[in-house]
């Protein structure tokens, strides 16, 4: 990042030394500005106290590379602890649910908070400096920015996966049975979690008969149908029987005007039936008992 070269503001070694002595001089002051500025735009979601600790260890480390650089590029080794504390705040603040633009702004409010500490200062002799503060913050906030995106896009992927693992449980019925409720849309990322959590119930529980329920399924089509028929014949490789069922009138008028074929895979319109279906498979007989 060279944001600071661009605007003219050229970041020496002299300058340099000369901004981390200023901060150094005043950091009580900043942080306690700095501070008060992010505590006011996160509002309760972040304590006053975890607030001013993390921008105090941001602030030192900022101030310790100014003392050994003599450039604005963040890419360089100085800044691997500011690139590192500012990684960290970035992915807590995505988890927590913040903005980016009150994460940012929780970075570019240090110039502000540096221009009430050192404004007294800021004569001919010390503008140069502040200037290039101000780039440098600038090309901070713009790496907090990035860095808050990738995590946050990273939570909902993770949240995502969460949501497929949880809407496609196995549940044991009976004995040597389990059952898949589907419920929504069934394309092949979720297939892919059906065939996993399905295949490894039947290892752990020696099961040999498994019913896949798309009753919540809204439609079949043909590849709903090629996502099925995969579950079918992976379930059949581990030894176990599938049945299908939740078999509508409308799906099975779909189904037929698709031209789509099961096979030999029994279907049933019901749960309820395929259950006594996969319980007789199982050599369970059951008897209606008369009511008194």
């Amino acid at each position: 990042m060279t944001a600071g070269r661009d605007k003219g503001w050229i970041m020496t070694a002299g300058t340099s030394a000369e901004l981390a002595s200023l901060l150094r001089g005043s950091g009580d002051q900043i942080l306690d500005a700095w501070s008060g500025a992010v505590v006011a735009e996160l509002g309760r979601r972040s304590s006053p106290a975890e607030v001013r600790r993390e921008l105090a260890e941001i602030l030192d480390a900022l101030t310790r590379s100014l003392e050994v650089g003599d450039s604005t590029d963040l890419s360089s080794g100085a800044y691997a602890e500011v690139r590192a504390l500012l990684a960290e705040l970035s992915r807590t603040r995505a988890r927590q649910g913040s903005t980016p633009r009150d994460t940012a702004l929780g970075v570019l409010t240090l110039k502000r908070a540096a221009l009430q500490a050192l404004g007294p200062e800021l004569d001919g002799k010390y503008l140069h400096s502040y200037l290039a503060l101000a780039d440098l913050v600038d090309d901070l906030g713009l790496f907090t920015f990035e860095t808050y995106a990738a995590a946050r896009e990273q939570v909902i992927v993770e949240q995502a996966e969460q949501l497929l693992e949880l809407s496609t449980p196995v549940v044991k019925l009976w004995d040597g049975i389990l059952a898949v409720p589907l419920v929504g849309t069934l394309d092949s990322a979720r297939t892919q979690v059906v065939m996993e959590q399905l295949l490894q119930a039947l290892v752990d529980t020696g099961s040999e008969c498994a019913i896949i329920d798309i009753t919540g399924v809204p439609a079949v089509d043909t590849q709903v149908a090629q996502h099925l028929l995969k579950t079918v014949v992976a379930a059949r490789l581990m030894g176990a029987e599938c049945v299908v069922s939740g078999i509508r009138p409308q799906i099975a008028q779909t189904i037929v005007t698709l031209g789509i074929e099961f096979g030999d895979i029994a279907t049933k319109a019901s749960l309820a039936d395929a259950l006594v279906l996969a319980l007789k498979r199982s050599g369970v007989e059951m008897t209606r008992r008369a009511r008194a």
